[in-house]
Order: structure tokens, then sequence, then C-alpha cells
């Protein structure tokens, strides 16, 4: 694989997944993350389609098969958190998709997440920096409500 470079913008790929009013979410368990929640995603591999790149994220993740639908938007994510030096900030362009999820779950095929669940909109509103992985996810689920 190749060396990524965190100064360039790269492609990260990831899903909102709702069923019932709430949004399934998935617990990091590696990394400086670590115990933090998190919407399916990952990094897009090199030489990887956004949607397969999205289903091998979903199925490896929370056990579920992911059929895309839609894109709900593409977002610039700044991890000043992560900020080592100026030229080491991480910066993802991130594609969402909504989608389908299979109605049996498999497991999870990944050391990386601990927990899968599903939350109300407002359980990941409250949220904070010390329990949601990326603070844009709140935008990513106020968009998906209100194009609902």
């Amino acid at each position: 694989m190749e060396k990524r470079v965190f100064t360039q913008v790269f492609g990260a790929i990831g899903a909102i997944i709702e069923q019932n009013g709430k949004i399934l979410l998935v617990k990091e368990n590696e990394g400086d993350d670590k115990g933090k929640w998190s919407h399916p995603a990952g990094w897009l591999d090199v030489g990887e389609s956004p949607i397969e790149g999205v289903k091998r994220e979903v199925m490896e993740e929370t056990g579920y098969e992911f059929t895309p639908t839609n894109v709900l938007g593409i977002y610039s994510i700044v991890r000043r958190d992560l900020l080592k030096s100026p030229q080491e900030m991480p910066h993802p362009i991130k594609i969402i998709f909504l989608g389908d999820i299979s109605e049996k779950q498999n497991d999870y095929l990944t050391n990386e997440i601990s927990e899968v669940k599903w939350f109300l909109p407002e359980e990941i509103e409250n949220m904070d920096i010390n329990t949601l992985r990326d603070l844009d996810i709140k935008k990513m689920v106020k968009d998906y409500f209100a194009k609902k």
C-alpha cells in the first residue's frame, strides 16, 4: 500500500444507517479514539471505488451487508485534535453514503470495533469529543433527518 501523506487531502468513506429513527454507531477499540463512538467509516484503499469501500467498511465494522442507495454529502474533516505538527494534520474528504443493510448481522471482521449500537439523534447530539470520534457526525445526522 502507498504511504499516506497527511498534508494532502485524502479520501474516506462512511455510512449513515438509520432504522426506526435511530442511527447505527460503532465503538472504536483501538488507537487515539478507543472508546469513542463513530459511524461505520474508514479510509478508501488506494485503487478502491468509494462504493466498494463503503460496502467493505460497513461489513468489517458492523457485520451487516450494506447496499448504498444515495450520497448524503461530501464533508471536509479536519482533525485538529490529532495535530502532531502543522505538516501532519489529518484532513480527509469524506463521502457519506446512505443505504440499506441486511437483516442478518454477521460477526465483525475487525478487532478495531468493540460494539455496535443504535442511537437516537438526541443521544448523538449530546455526545462530546470524549465520546464521539468526529463531531462532524452530528452534522451528518442533522443533514440526514433534514433531507428525510
